[in-house]
């Protein structure tokens, strides 16, 4: 038994059951969590981001910085925001490619919200030039015009699971028993509040899937973007609608890996809720743009044209492998569906001059 499992294990006995939201809190943020404590990217990880699969990732998403920046009328001072940055890989190839643009540059702060320490250290190392400062959250990164980005980062957020059954909702709760840690229901918490009005009467054995949290962040986002100008990116996985279903995985070494065994040592994921997200993002005040597939954003962006250019100039195992990295980036059957890509931006932001904000 690690730390983490013993430390939710001493809670169950003092508190009583927990949510899965509180499960995950504990396992994922707490003391010695899996994202304060662990490295969980790349082969030698639990899992890859698109930014780990290709550079071409995240030189696009900085060209659309650049070209939000200047839709949103090239303001001279502004914060550029990731929140989960991971490695720094996505930023570094973003702000590389946004040197056409030394305007861009010049006008940016790097504002990064992360809470491992060990991944800090390599995103002082990619982002060295760029002087990046630091936030454990949103809150503390300082007023003014701003550009977001959020890749892969919604999925990890708490969720509740609520259950149908015979007498209604009742919510997941993990016990202690005889042989471990289990799942089991209770009453529900609060956050029923948050079941959308078409899943309310949902048959027996339905699960719902609900994140405070999520639209907490989705809320701070939005409401910032509003007072202050500018836009967000907000890329992640799960279905452009709100459904049923129950969701919630755990991933270790690239595999499927049963969520409450190991705790601390897997990460814990569910897919993201975008229904819920851009009613949220909309009734804060944003304009909301998308969710559209990443597949059909990346393209707009003109992600094979790149991977093409760059092809022509490199010999013929690495032009293969640039094919590969697209289409394991675009294709249905990979990233492409069910990875979605959602806009937002202050009402500043004219639609007109949005042009879909770009690719959205």
């Amino acid at each position: 038994m690690n730390a983490v499992e013993r430390s939710i294990r001493q809670r169950i006995a003092l508190e009583g059951p927990l949510t899965v939201a509180q499960l995950m809190q504990e396992a994922l943020a707490g003391r010695g969590g899996y994202y304060r404590d662990n490295d969980p990217l790349g082969p030698e990880g639990d899992f890859v981001t698109a930014p780990e699969v290709s550079q071409m990732f995240g030189e696009l998403i900085g060209l659309w910085c650049v070209d939000t920046w200047q839709r949103l009328g090239a303001p001279a001072k502004f914060h550029l925001v990731e929140i989960g940055p991971g490695r720094g890989t996505l930023m570094a190839d973003a702000l590389r490619a946004a040197r056409v643009a030394p305007a861009f540059l010049a006008a940016k702060q790097l504002h990064l919200v992360e809470i491992n320490a060990a991944l800090r250290q390599q995103q002082a190392e990619r982002l060295v030039d760029h002087t990046p400062i630091w936030h454990e959250t949103l809150g503390s990164v300082p007023e003014g015009p701003m550009l977001l980005i959020a890749n892969e980062l919604f999925d990890a957020l708490p969720i509740h699971q609520l259950v149908m059954t015979d007498d209604g909702w009742r919510e997941r709760v993990v016990a202690e028993n005889s042989s471990g840690l289990a799942f089991g229901v209770t009453a529900p918490s609060s956050a029923i509040g948050l079941l959308r009005p078409a899943h309310r009467n949902a048959k027996s054995g339905a699960v719902a899937e609900v994140s405070p949290a999520a639209i907490a962040l989705i809320d701070a986002i939005a409401r910032r973007l509003v007072r202050d100008n500018g836009a967000a990116l907000i890329i992640d996985y799960g279905p452009a609608e709100s459904g049923l279903g129950d969701s919630f995985q755990a991933l270790k070494r690239h595999k499927f890996h049963l969520p409450l065994e190991a705790l601390g040592e897997a990460d814990l994921t569910a897919h993201v809720d975008f229904g819920a997200l851009t009613d949220a993002a909309a009734e804060a005040g944003a304009q909301v743009f998308g969710p559209t597939a990443q597949g059909d954003f990346l393209r707009a962006l003109g992600i094979e044209l790149r991977a093409n250019m760059l092809a022509q100039k490199a010999d013929a195992a690495t032009g293969e492998i640039l094919h590969r990295q697209v289409h394991r980036l675009i294709a249905p059957e990979q990233m492409g569906r069910l990875f979605k890509v959602i806009g937002l931006a202050g009402p500043q932001l004219n639609i007109e001059r949005a042009g879909g904000l770009a690719g959205l």
